[in-house]
């Protein structure tokens, strides 16, 4: 609720400070006078344009300043936006007068926009109780706090999905629940879309590189890789074999000097005989020789195991070159392959098993698996968005009695009024697209609101709309803006009656020159406009009395003086 405003240099307003209540509130004055400059204000204060338009000439600073009631619904933005804990803190240290910590946030929530001007430019700065805010920010709080309504006004039925709002608010809680579900439905179904699309992009991509892909696999499946080493152990059989006829020289050498001596010189395998003989004959005559004796036998024993060896090793030599060919092929294979793909030969070999897996049907089963994945997900969302649609068709219905019975005394008698709801590619907010249909006259057939509606029945049709969703969000202020304008008497009093039943629930602020309106308001302010030192104000003052609201009325009523006031006093009296 709407409890103060503020303004300093707005406009022809000079300094204004105004406290607001509960219940109907009306603003009257002649034309010009300024009247509807406070709800333009409050249209800036709240993220409606630059407000350039409504700064005083030749100032260099200008505010505008509102106070508002806060409700469930502002606290959880407050808390969304993570502002509440700053705006419990803002302006202090965020303790009491006896230094402890608050018990409760504000009650109060205090909303300024202010514009400082230099040479150069004009600033412009937005607050929430002190903490600076950005007009993205003040859009999305707005609607919890202020709902405008200007005659003829058709933005808010242009505006995508907002009809649809205004059905979603007219079902309640039943339709609410609905909507939850939903959107978590098509959020899983997204995800599980995207998962699949991704799928079948890859498999398309498969496709398109599995003919490159088979005639890989089909050169690493030749190539029969199987031990990551392969590479250095024919490189060392290369080495042996291209050294055969070397290694056999040596090793006939070995074997000479080993066993069959050289150069008339006895064997090494004599030698260490003859020592150990020696040896032998050394210990009869000195037992403590015993352990060299073994030492000497196992030395030649070493020996002759070596010689076997190198006979072994002598024998296996292939100095065959077709042996050696063989080698530095399957080498030149290897090399080229690494070359090729860019990896060793444990990378190939891994790259090999992953074709193997690619190209063996493993992809198709994981796309089906993800296809019933999002099969399963689409159904979940249908079913959902089936069950949000039925609620939506029950509220259409209760939607379309109700406005119907609020426009006809409102001279539209023959009004007809329809919500279509035609099916939608579904989204967070279902699978209807709602259109609100209307025809004013006999014989003229259905179509959409905002095209065939004129301004007083767009105006009428909205405080219907708005006298409909009064229950829905009881802590947002309405403020219309001469939506009586052009009506006769009796549609002026029915109007007025809509307001008086839509004040019971909310606050309500309007703009009118009907005397009809403003005697059925709890609340009167007057709007004048004057010439003061040569300078013209604007001036709003509340009239409090029985006798200055009776004056008000006459004036609006116009006319014969006596007939004028007496026909004010009658509205009053039945008011």
């Amino acid at each position: 609720m709407l409890t103060g405003l503020r303004l300093e240099n707005i406009a022809l307003v000079e300094s204004l400070e105004l406290e607001f209540s509960t219940g109907f509130t009306v603003l009257t004055g002649e034309t010009g006078a300024g009247k509807s400059l406070l709800l333009d204000a409050l249209d800036a204060l709240l993220g409606g344009g630059s407000g350039m338009r409504l700064l005083r000439k030749g100032t260099e600073r200008s505010l505008i300043e509102a106070q508002f009631t806060t409700t469930a619904p502002v606290q959880a933005w407050l808390q969304q936006q993570q502002l509440d804990q700053q705006l419990a803190g803002a302006g202090s240290d965020g303790l009491d007068q006896n230094g402890d910590e608050p018990a409760d946030p504000p009650v109060d929530l205090v909303l300024s926009r202010e514009w400082r001007s230099n040479v150069e430019r004009i600033q412009s700065r937005s607050r929430i109780n002190g903490v600076v805010v950005n007009r993205q920010q003040l859009l999305e709080l707005r609607p919890l706090l202020l709902d405008l309504t200007v005659q003829g006004q058709t933005q808010e039925l242009a505006r995508p999905g907002q009809q649809r709002q205004w059905l979603d608010r007219c079902g309640g809680d039943a339709l609410a629940t609905c909507l939850g579900p939903v959107r978590q439905a098509v959020r899983s179904w997204r995800q599980a879309a995207a998962r699949l699309e991704q799928a079948r992009a890859d498999r398309d991509r498969l496709e398109r590189e599995r003919q490159e892909a088979c005639q890989q696999l089909e050169a690493l499946e030749a190539a029969a890789l199987d031990d990551p080493n392969e590479r250095l152990r024919l490189q060392q059989d290369q080495d042996r074999l291209a050294h055969a006829v070397r290694l056999q020289e040596g090793v006939m050498l070995l074997l000479g000097r080993l066993v069959e001596g050289a150069e008339e010189a006895p064997a090494a395998l004599d030698h260490l005989a003859a020592c150990e003989q020696v040896l032998q004959q050394l210990a009869g005559f000195d037992a403590s020789l015993g352990p060299l004796v073994e030492r000497c036998g196992e030395a030649l024993q070493h020996v002759q195991d070596l010689a076997r060896d190198l006979e072994r090793y002598g024998g296996a030599l292939d100095s065959d070159p077709s042996s050696l060919e063989a080698v530095q092929e399957r080498l030149a294979l290897l090399k080229g392959l690494e070359r090729r793909h860019g990896r060793d030969l444990a990378g190939l070999i891994e790259q090999r098993d992953q074709l193997r897996m690619r190209l063996s049907g493993g992809a198709a089963a994981a796309l089906e698996a993800l296809e019933a994945e999002e099969q399963q997900a689409r159904l979940l969302r249908d079913q959902a968005c089936s069950q949000l649609s039925a609620q939506r068709q029950r509220a259409a219905r209760q939607l379309e009695e109700q406005l119907t019975a609020s426009l006809r005394p409102m001279g539209l008698a023959d009004v007809r009024f329809s919500v279509a709801i035609e099916p939608t590619p579904p989204a967070e907010e279902g699978a209807d697209a709602v259109t609100f249909l209307f025809s004013a006259n006999p014989g003229q057939p259905l179509a959409p609101l905002r095209e065939v509606a004129s301004g007083g029945e767009m105006s009428r049709f909205l405080l219907a709309l708005k006298t409909c969703l009064a229950a829905a969000d009881p802590g947002v202020t309405l403020l219309f803006d001469e939506i009586d304008s052009g009506v006769s008497g009796r549609v002026s009093g029915a109007i007025a009656a809509l307001l008086r039943q839509l004040a019971a629930q909310r606050q309500v602020f309007c703009v009118t020159h009907q005397p009809l309106v403003a005697a059925a308001a709890d609340h009167h302010f007057q709007v004048s406009k004057a010439v003061e030192a040569g300078r013209t104000l604007t001036r709003v003052r509340p009239l409090r009395d029985t006798q200055a609201r009776q004056q008000e009325l006459a004036e609006l009523a116009g006319g014969d003086f006596g007939e004028a006031h007496r026909y004010a006093a009658g509205l009053l009296e039945r008011s």
